[in-house]
């Protein structure tokens, strides 16, 4: 079993947290200070717009966006799940009072995602006030699923439902009815503030990062934890003496003079996710690429070029990229669907073992996924829940040069974009002389070309063009500083 650790960082600006297994970077999660996360709110929300074509609405909840709401995720009660839901405008109005909690972040120019199927998580288990399902955790080996579930049916409060958590292994009933009686509690002040409110408003805010962690996260099979902050270690603290006091000897405050992320090179991996290209061991590599509407992963041998022969070569390359592409996956919280371009084996028998594999690392990621197999060409289709900003949507915003491309435009077609709109401009002006701010980029294309003398374009018509070369301006995007006569131009550049 891997050694896991739990090592969380805070200052001014953010909260990190990062899961380490065997000493290396798997999972990592970011709050700044000015921009908290609001999954799992709950706000008294106001109707804004039914839309009937969608089967959705529109909920105010006072944020920047509207959230959204689809009609499955109204709490309608069924005899059955196969009977249908009514059509969304039979069940809300504009204008109507709705308690919603937030399931999915707000996205680019997407609002946030909301439920009025509420659900309040413990440190064991999830409290649900408006359902009456029970559930255990399918991470839980079956014996352990089977005590929980039958005590679940104990203590479950009427007309409510309840989900075993991943970290109620092991727990004793009365650990858990403890965990019950906390969750109902909070949901009783829920109901007290709905009574007292009126939309739009805040009802519930989950915790900060570093305790909702602890929470969610930490459990038994962790070495430790490290926190970096004196106020959040004695939250943590006190978080965990209520609930797990066992865990509480597994908790250190990092006081070192070396920063918490420095000394256990936590940074440089952060740094190194945002990159496309990921080298494997063995001299392979795979490259990541992001479009609008899905993920893409190809496999390659890169140096890797093996000691038999070529399929048993490919086929470690493949076992090898399958165990990273996992780890990238969770690492950097890619969502949505993606696609894996394995490279292509002949042999069916390492193709299942491969699907075998990719299978076998996916269990270890918390976050729901789903895989199709092996096409003949290489290809696994898959999808994982997208919840929340991936590390490179957190970290990072579309190139100002290549307007989120990812391309820049070359060397000889920026120089002639350059060249075509200073001879554009001198041709639609009667000055027969002018000063251009240029980006130095173009420079080598237009002396390769012959256009440039030292500084001075020739235009024809009698016209010229004087270059200054400054990298504060946009590639390709000449711009004009002076025009007028010859004489009177020229001086001006020789003498500034």
């Amino acid at each position: 079993m891997k050694s896991r650790e739990l090592m969380i960082s805070v200052d001014d600006f953010e909260t990190r947290a990062a899961v380490l297994e065997d000493r290396e970077l798997v999972e990592i999660y970011l709050e700044r200070r000015e921009t908290p996360s609001i999954v799992g709110n709950v706000y008294l929300g106001r109707v804004k717009d039914i839309l009937p074509g969608m089967q959705a609405a529109f909920i105010d909840i006072g944020i920047e966006r509207n959230a959204f709401l689809y009609v499955e995720e109204i709490v309608y009660p069924r005899e059955n799940e196969d009977e249908p839901m009514p059509p969304i405008q039979h069940l809300l109005k504009p204008g109507q009072d709705i308690l919603v909690q937030i399931v999915k972040e707000p996205m680019d120019s997407k609002g946030a995602r909301v439920t009025t199927q509420i659900t309040l998580p413990g440190r064991y288990l999830v409290l649900l006030p408006y359902s009456s399902f029970l559930g255990v955790s399918r991470r839980l080996p079956e014996d352990e699923r089977h005590r929980l579930k039958e005590i679940c049916e104990q203590i479950r409060p009427r007309d409510k439902g309840l989900i075993a958590r991943t970290a109620a292994e092991g727990a004793e009933v009365e650990e858990l009815r403890e965990d019950v009686e906390r969750l109902l509690l909070y949901w009783r002040k829920i109901e007290r503030k709905v009574k007292s409110s009126t939309p739009v408003k805040l009802i519930y805010q989950e915790p900060q990062l570093a305790l909702r962690i602890v929470r969610d996260l930490f459990s038994h099979d962790f070495k430790r934890l490290l926190i970096d902050d004196k106020e959040d270690h004695g939250q943590i603290i006190d978080f965990l003496e209520s609930t797990d006091p066992e865990l509480k000897r597994k908790v250190d405050l990092y006081t070192d003079g070396l920063p918490l992320f420095d000394k256990y090179n936590i940074n440089q991996d952060i740094e190194n996710a945002m990159r496309r290209k990921v080298w494997l061991r063995s001299g392979g590599y795979i490259s990541i690429d992001h479009t609008e509407a899905l993920t893409a992963v190809d496999v390659n041998t890169g140096k890797y070029i093996g000691k038999t022969n070529l399929e048993q070569t490919i086929f470690k390359t493949n076992l090898e990229a399958a165990g990273e592409i996992v780890r990238q996956l969770r690492l950097r919280d890619i969502g949505g669907i993606i696609v894996i371009d394995f490279i292509d084996m002949q042999d069916l028998d390492h193709r299942e073992e491969l699907f075998t594999t990719l299978n076998a690392a996916l269990a270890t990621d918390r976050t729901k996924t789903r895989v199709i197999e092996i096409s003949k060409l290489g290809l696994v289709e898959m999808t994982r829940k997208n919840v929340s900003q991936g590390l490179l949507d957190f970290q990072a915003e579309s190139c100002p040069r290549c307007r989120g491309l990812g391309v820049v435009l070359s060397e000889t077609t920026l120089g002639i974009q350059t060249y075509r709109q200073i001879k554009k401009f001198a041709a639609t002006h009667s000055a027969e002389s002018f000063i251009f701010k240029v980006n130095p980029h173009s420079r080598g294309f237009l002396e390769r070309e012959g256009k440039l003398a030292g500084d001075i374009l020739e235009l024809g018509w009698g016209k010229r063009a004087y270059l200054v070369f400054e990298e504060t301006v946009a590639p390709g995007k000449p711009e004009m500083v002076e025009e007028g006569s010859g004489d009177q131009i020229e001086r001006m550049f020789r003498h500034g």
